[in-house]
């Protein structure tokens, strides 16, 4: 009989301590976790990385559920690939009510009702909404909000006067593949001052034409502001990220994730309705953004997420809409104001426009505003070109709940 050498055996050991690991991280996998969740965001870098450390590592802890996260830049593109292929996410986060809205009339949706304590969401928030052949229904709830129609400043309080040079203004137009979004920001942002909440509405709602006489006076306005046209200026507005830092004196029309850059900087924030040109007499209204939360494959675990991110104890990032959760006693006086717009009933409040808008015309609308920048005196031809995609729909754009 020939006994194994001395490698042999070293090897057959170091197969047998790799089998056993693996035995013991089965047993306890069943002893432990209690099943897995498919979350699919847009988070990533610091982002992501505060979502995991104060909500999914938690939730991980407490209910032994693995979140399997999917994080990507091109959100839609990666959700609408994934349910044409029959394997959607169990939980997907997109930003506005817009794109989930078409999800919901295709029976891609499932109701939230029972996951979460209605009293502790505006109307706005968490909607009831009626699809083709259903009762009405909640389809997603708000994860993170944010608060816009802001300028940021440094020095002397802004007014009309003296923002009317475009010099004043950074603007940044690079997202990737959302490129163009800060741009619509200021269409929409002006129209909602110039013309109130209730035409802001019908336009978002696909109800007003895009050549209306307020939408078009909305993007003169804007080129105006921001001197649209001008080479250098665009160009370099292109190509800077919209995250970018301003130099001192400049002004800065962007939401509330910039409250830390300018608070470093000594900076403070004004309405925008009071520097826009042509503000009305309803001007006022907060734009406001959200990424919602919705469940494609309602599992067990699928629903214990949504009850943990409704859940008012939960440490939810940045800015939350849940009334019942706890104020953050280490906010400053900026951020509790931003929270107080974003929560507190009275307040006049309308969804980002375009992410209210269905996919197909929101990236066109993207489109849109780059090309306008770019070259304003072809601005029927970009309206033309949206009056063509646009599509009636009904959701609750603003709202003082």
């Amino acid at each position: 009989m020939t006994r194994p050498g001395a490698r042999t055996l070293g090897i057959l050991c170091a197969c047998l301590v790799l089998l056993g690991a693996g035995v013991f991280a089965g047993v306890r996998w069943a002893r432990d976790w209690q099943g897995s969740v498919t979350l699919l965001a847009n988070w990533s870098g610091d982002e992501r990385e505060q979502f995991e450390e104060r909500v999914i590592e938690p939730f991980e802890e407490e209910y032994r559920i693995d979140v399997v996260y999917q994080g990507s830049s091109a959100l839609s593109q990666v959700l609408a690939a994934d349910i044409a292929a029959g394997n959607p996410p169990d939980v997907a986060v997109l930003p506005g009510p817009g794109e989930l809205l078409a999800y919901a009339v295709d029976d891609r949706l499932h109701p939230l009702d029972g996951l979460f304590d209605p009293g502790h969401y505006d109307r706005f928030w968490a909607p009831e909404v009626t699809v083709p052949g259903e009762a009405p229904h909640t389809y997603w709830l708000p994860v993170k909000t944010g608060l816009k129609s802001m300028v940021w400043y440094t020095g002397q309080r802004p007014t009309v006067q003296s923002a009317a040079s475009p010099n004043r203004w950074c603007l940044g137009m690079e997202s990737g593949a959302t490129s163009g979004w800060p741009g619509t920001d200021w269409v929409e942002d002006i129209l909602l001052q110039q013309a109130g909440p209730r035409v802001y509405e019908e336009w978002a709602n696909g109800r007003l034409p895009w050549t209306d006489d307020a939408v078009r006076k909305a993007w003169t306005t804007w080129a105006d502001m921001v001197g649209a046209g001008a080479g250098e200026r665009v160009e370099q507005a292109l190509t800077t990220g919209f995250g970018a830092d301003c130099a001192p004196g400049r002004l800065e029309h962007q939401g509330s994730f910039r409250a830390g850059h300018w608070r470093q900087a000594g900076g403070d924030h004004v309405h925008f309705s009071e520097v826009v040109p042509g503000a009305g007499p309803d001007a006022g209204a907060w734009e406001v953004s959200g990424d919602l939360a919705a469940v494609l494959n309602p599992t067990p675990e699928a629903e214990r997420l949504i009850r943990y991110l409704a859940d008012p104890g939960t440490a939810l990032p940045e800015y939350t809409a849940n009334r019942a959760a706890k104020a953050d006693g280490e906010q400053d006086p900026t951020e509790r104001e931003i929270g107080a717009v974003l929560r507190e009933p009275g307040r006049a409040r309308c969804w980002d426009a375009s992410d209210a808008m269905p996919r197909t015309t929101r990236d066109a609308f993207h489109q849109a505003v780059l090309r306008h920048f770019a070259a304003p005196e072809e601005l029927d031809e970009r309206l033309a070109e949206l009056e063509r995609l646009r599509e009636e729909q009904d959701l609750p754009v603003c709202g003082t709940d």
